[in-house]
């Protein structure tokens, strides 16, 4: 039973794998960076935490998995009708996956979670690192997409990383979409099942590309 517990577990980790699935583009990933301060003259926006999401990609060669992980909070400043900076904080608490129903689902959710004993550490450790975050360092347009950089501080670990979204705003509401993409979670810390981290794990390794699309509605304040 143990063993086909760890196999269920093993086919999530939030890693992409490269058989047979489209990927998105790669995050371009440096060290942190200093976060963009607003103008005064800037319009800020607080976001609709019912009406955002981010959706995450897992898969191996043997299967895959997805879910959402919700919003906490998120305020961004628009100057001259861009948008200048934010930061939006992700509750870690709220990690689902949506392709599963009864005890596998649960028992997923606990695994990512670290809500188990013993398994605390494999993944979010979510009762050490209840949020994660994510703050704009700044933005570029190219070829009609806002490329979106920022610090993403996770499980303890900070990096900046750089992804294409389009950002519309009507009347009062602006909404951020990313396209999908990928980050190298083991940059985070998030190692288990990781055949760059660990040796010997054959066919069970879990891929180290975690793919994410963030969709975030926001109101002006």
């Amino acid at each position: 039973m143990k063993k086909q517990v760890l196999n269920i577990f093993t086919v999530l980790a939030l890693g992409l794998a490269v058989v047979g699935c489209k990927k998105g583009t790669e995050a371009n990933t440096t060290e942190a960076e200093t976060v963009i301060t607003s103008e005064i003259s800037a319009v800020k926006y607080a976001a609709n935490t019912s009406e955002s999401t981010i959706e995450w990609k897992g898969f191996k060669p043997t299967g895959s998995h997805n879910g959402t992980i919700n919003l906490d909070s998120g305020t961004f400043s628009v100057a001259d009708g861009a948008l200048q900076s934010g930061t939006f904080i992700i509750d870690m608490n709220s990690i689902a996956a949506t392709d599963l129903e009864g005890d596998q689902k649960a028992n997923l959710e606990a695994h990512l979670k670290g809500t188990v004993e013993g398994q605390e550490g494999d993944f979010f450790n979510v009762s050490k690192f209840p949020n994660a975050a994510f703050e704009i360092t700044g933005t570029t347009v190219e070829n009609g997409k806002t490329m979106v950089s920022g610090n993403l501080a996770l499980k303890g670990n900070k990096n900046n990383i750089t992804f294409p979204a389009t950002i519309t705003n009507t009347g009062d509401v602006m909404t951020i979409v990313s396209d999908a993409f990928t980050i190298d979670r083991t940059k985070w810390s998030i190692n288990y099942g990781s055949k760059s981290i660990f040796d010997n794990l054959g066919d069970k390794f879990i891929n180290d590309e975690m793919e994410l699309k963030i969709s975030i509605t926001a109101k002006k304040s």
